[in-house]
């Protein structure tokens, strides 16, 4: 354990933060360089494509340079700990290398500022890491505790069982079982993802990527988790989805992926009393509406025999056209044959076959909510109601500034951020 940092300390990190931050992306570009050079092993954990399109030391810089600013009020990262906490246990993050990546950042800062780094401030931010790895080293043995509780811990092997194109060519859903045979899978909350690990050809190595889990817990009975892939065209020109594209096009029936252990903190617990009658509001984007699927089916399940808090559900889901609208018939299903649910559809782009209130119920538009009704719909008046928003990064930033526009307390929104880092306002 790290010790706790002095007063001085303090200090120097909060006075030389504006110095790192002029020169975060130069510091964290030549760290992940050197790191990746000396620590080849690692390319399995860090993804190739946040390297490429330079969002991994984008998002570290930001992660240095919050914690810096709330160094002596650590509460307020508590949500950004629990996202990243999260995700390396899902990509399997051990305690040793936090030492090693330690190494490299303090080395990278001395060589970006050169005499300016100074012994004093080395010191400094050398025992402010220490504190910092120590809140997530803490944080993630109680994720893989309650893995080891499941009896999974690590990459299990599973074999690709169903394959099945829900939107022309664009998302695909895999129908993933344990190649061990052993049954029931751990159960997860609906909302939660795995991490999916292909060895890549082209790099040689493999490379993991997060994938929500797009059914509810309780409908495949823990036989199988189902995940539902974008094909992903990519940030970078001629960079397309390294993963995403290799699931589409190489992963068959029969074939083999590994998968960790369910994690994710988006969700909601369908069987939670304190959330009776408490409105659900879905809204989301493309691909965005696979953790959604899972969270709808569970608050609206297919087996009535199946004992859940009553919740009212809106679900608001955005896409391109009818054919890019993963899911739809699925939704069909469950607002008609569930009261409590209701369903708005917004497409971008509708076609001569597409039948207004069945295709959608709003045409040639993104998801704007002004067309939306502010009770049945958007819950408004009820200051309880919970909402829950997926998609592109953007598209999140301004539901949520729409949502507390209109009245709505930031903390009843929820995001889910599967980009490296968080989401912050632009």
């Amino acid at each position: 354990m790290a010790a706790p940092l002095t007063p001085h300390q303090i200090a120097v990190v909060k006075s030389t933060a504006p110095v790192l931050k002029d020169h975060a992306e130069a510091i964290t570009t030549i760290f992940y360089a050197n790191l990746l050079a000396a620590n080849p092993g690692l390319n399995n954990i860090f993804s190739i494509t946040s390297q490429t399109t330079g969002r991994q030391p984008r998002a570290l810089a930001g992660a240095v340079l919050a914690y810096a600013t709330y160094i002596d009020d650590l509460p307020k990262l508590a949500a950004a700990v629990e996202l990243i906490a999260h995700k390396h246990a899902s990509l399997q993050v051990s305690a040793p290398q936090y030492a090693v990546v330690g190494k490299f950042l303090m080395e990278a800062i001395g060589l970006v500022l050169g005499e300016a780094a100074t012994p004093e401030i080395v010191e400094a931010w050398t025992a402010a890491y220490g504190v910092l790895a120590d809140v997530f080293i803490s944080r993630e043995a109680q994720l893989y505790e309650v893995q080891k509780a499941h009896g999974w811990v690590g990459w299990r092997k599973f074999r690709v069982t169903r394959k099945v194109v829900e939107t022309a060519g664009h998302i695909t859903s895999f129908y993933l079982e344990p190649v061990d045979g052993v049954t029931p899978l751990p159960g997860f909350l609906p909302g939660q993802y795995v991490s999916v690990q292909v060895f890549v050809p082209e790099l040689g190595f493999l490379q993991s990527r997060q994938y929500s889990l797009s059914e509810a817990p309780g409908a495949a009975e823990g036989r199988y988790y189902r995940v539902s892939v974008k094909r992903e065209p990519g940030e970078v020109v001629d960079h397309p989805g390294m993963v995403s594209n290799l699931l589409h096009d190489k992963v068959e029936v029969g074939d083999e992926v590994e998968l960790s252990h369910p994690q994710g903190e988006f969700w909601v617990d369908p069987k939670d009393e304190s959330k009776k009658g408490v409105p659900a509001v879905l809204i989301s984007a493309g691909v965005g509406a696979t953790p959604m699927m899972a969270i709808l089916r569970a608050l609206a399940p297919e087996r009535k025999e199946e004992v859940v808090v009553k919740r009212p559900v809106s679900w608001i889901q955005g896409a391109r056209s009818s054919r890019m609208h993963p899911f739809a018939d699925a939704v069909r299903d469950v607002s008609r044959d569930n009261e409590q649910v209701t369903a708005n559809v917004f497409l971008t782009t509708v076609e001569d076959e597409d039948k207004e209130g069945v295709d959608y119920h709003f045409g040639k538009t993104r998801i704007d909510l002004e067309k939306l009704d502010a009770d049945k719909h958007l819950f408004l008046g009820d200051k309880r109601a919970e909402y829950f928003v997926c998609g592109p990064e953007l598209f999140m930033i301004q539901t949520r500034r729409a949502l507390v526009a209109k009245g709505v307390d930031e903390e009843r929104i929820r995001l889910e951020v599967f980009a490296t880092g968080g989401v912050a306002e632009a």
